[in-house]
C-alpha cells in the first residue's frame, strides 16, 4: 500500500498564531507555498474552502500553474455551482494541469457559515444533495451521449460536456464528515475517506465503520487522515513549542477581535468559539477527545482543538521527526496511506516536513511493507 502526503495551499500566510499577511489573494505567496510543498516531496496540497474565502479552484489553478507534478486537492462545497458547470470547472483544469486535480467534498456542518451563501436546508438534506451532485459530476464526467436527469434537487435536459477527466482513472473524489448521512454518501461515492486526526483507538473505530458501509456497495476506498505536525530537535523542545502555540492561541482569543456582520471574529477570519461552535460530527467527535485529555497515545495532542472547540483540523503529533514519523507509521497500520499534515508556521513547517518528516515515513512503509511481503 502506497502512502500519500498531502500539504496545504492557501491565499496568503494566515494561521491561528500569524495574522493576515498581504492581500486577501497574494499570488506570489501561492507560488512560493506550491513549490515549497514540490520539492519537498508532497504528492498533492490542499486548497480549502469557506465562505468567505477566495475561489478554490482559482487558487489550485495558479499553484499548478507554477508547478509541474505535484497534483491539488481542491476543496468544494455542493450546491453553490451547478453539478454540471463544476464537471467541466474540474476536467478543464485537469486538462491545463495534466492530471493533477483531485476534489475534496465538503456538505458543510455549520449552519451559520452556509446561510452566509443563502444556504438554508436541513443537515439531511444537504447530503441528499450531495448525493445526487456527485452522481451527476459523475456521469458527465463518463461522457458519451447526452443525458437527463430527475432529481430532488436537479432538472437536468440534454446534459453534456466537450471535456472529460485528462486520463482514464478520472478524477479522485475525497470525502470529509463523520455522521452517518456522510458516511453512507462517502461509501457509495467517493474513491478517499478523509478523517480530523483522533487517538488510534478511535481512528480505528471509524476507518472499521466506513470500511463496512462501503463493502456494502462492493466498494474500496482509501483513507485519509489530517495531523498538525510539531516537530523538533528534542522531544522536549516540541512539546514547549506545542504549550507556546497553544498560549498564543488563548490570547489571541482573550482581546478585542474584529467583526463581521455584527458577529467577532477570530484571528483566523472566522467566529470565535463561543459564537460559532460547530454542529457537525467530526468537531463533535474532536471535542469530546479533547475534553478528556490534552495528550493521547504517545503524542497525539489536543490542546489546539481544546482551545477552538475542534472547528477544524487542529490535532497535532508532538515530537522528534523519528518519534512522529512512528507515530504515522501507527496510523498506516490501521490501513490509513494518506497523510494531510499542516503547519502553524506554514512555509517553515512545510520545508521542514519536506526535509525530515516525509523521507522518514516513507522508508518506515517500504519497510514495513517489504516484512509484510516476507511474512505473507
Amino acid at each position: 500500500m502506497s502512502v500519500e502526503f498531502i500539504g496545504y495551499v492557501s491565499a496568503r500566510e494566515q494561521t491561528e498564531i500569524l495574522d493576515p499577511s498581504g492581500p486577501a489573494v497574494d499570488p506570489e505567496y501561492i507560488a512560493a507555498t506550491a513549490l515549497i510543498h514540490e520539492r519537498g516531496g508532497f504528492d498533492k496540497a490542499l486548497v480549502a474552502f469557506h465562505s468567505s474565502s477566495p475561489e478554490s479552484i482559482l487558487i489550485a489553478q495558479h499553484a499548478a500553474s507554477v508547478t509541474s507534478k505535484m497534483g491539488f486537492l481542491i476543496a468544494h462545497r455542493p450546491g453553490f455551482t451547478a453539478p454540471t458547470l463544476a464537471a467541466r470547472q474540474f476536467a478543464t483544469l485537469d486538462h491545463i494541469s495534466r492530471g493533477r486535480v483531485a476534489v475534496h467534498i465538503i456538505t458543510g456542518g455549520n449552519d451559520r457559515e452556509l446561510e452566509a451563501d443563502g444556504d438554508h436546508l436541513s443537515k439531511v438534506e444537504r447530503y441528499q444533495r450531495t448525493s445526487e451532485y456527485l452522481k451527476i459530476l459523475r456521469r458527465e464526467w463518463a461522457g458519451g451521449a447526452p443525458f437527463d436527469h430527475d432529481g430532488e434537487f436537479y432538472r437536468l435536459r440534454g446534459a453534456s460536456s466537450a471535456v472529460s477527466p485528462y486520463t482514464s482513472n478520472g478524477i479522485p473524489l475525497y470525502f470529509g464528515g463523520a455522521s452517518e448521512e456522510a458516511i453512507n454518501v462517502a461509501a457509495e461515492l467517493a474513491d478517499g475517506y478523509a478523517l480530523w486526526g483522533e487517538p488510534l483507538a478511535n481512528a480505528a473505530e471509524l476507518v472499521g465503520k466506513v470500511r463496512a458501509a462501503s463493502q456494502r456497495h462492493n466498494r474500496s476506498l482509501k483513507f485519509s487522515i489530517s495531523f498538525r505536525p510539531i516537530i523538533a530537535d528534542t522531544e522536549e523542545e516540541a512539546w514547549e513549542r506545542a504549550a507556546v502555540i497553544q498560549a498564543q492561541i488563548e490570547k489571541r482569543q482573550s482581546v478585542i477581535l474584529p467583526t463581521k456582520n455584527g458577529i467577532a471574529l477570530d484571528h483566523a477570519g472566522a467566529p470565535p468559539v463561543a459564537d460559532n461552535l460547530p454542529t457537525n460530527e467530526g468537531s463533535r467527535r474532536l471535542q469530546a477527545i479533547a475534553a478528556k485529555s490534552a495528550r493521547h497515545d504517545e503524542r497525539l495532542w489536543t490542546g489546539v482543538a481544546q482551545a477552538t472547540g475542534g472547528r477544524w483540523n487542529s490535532t497535532s503529533l508532538v515530537g522528534t521527526a523519528e518519534q512522529v514519523a512512528q507515530s504515522l507509521l501507527e496510523y498506516y497500520r490501521l490501513g490509513i496511506s494518506t497523510f494531510l499534515i499542516r503547519g502553524f508556521d506554514p512555509l517553515t513547517d512545510a520545508t521542514r516536513y519536506g526535509r525530515d518528516l516525509i523521507p522518514r515515513v516513507r522508508a518506515l512503509v517500504e519497510r514495513e511493507d517489504r516484512l509484510s511481503s516476507v511474512a505473507g
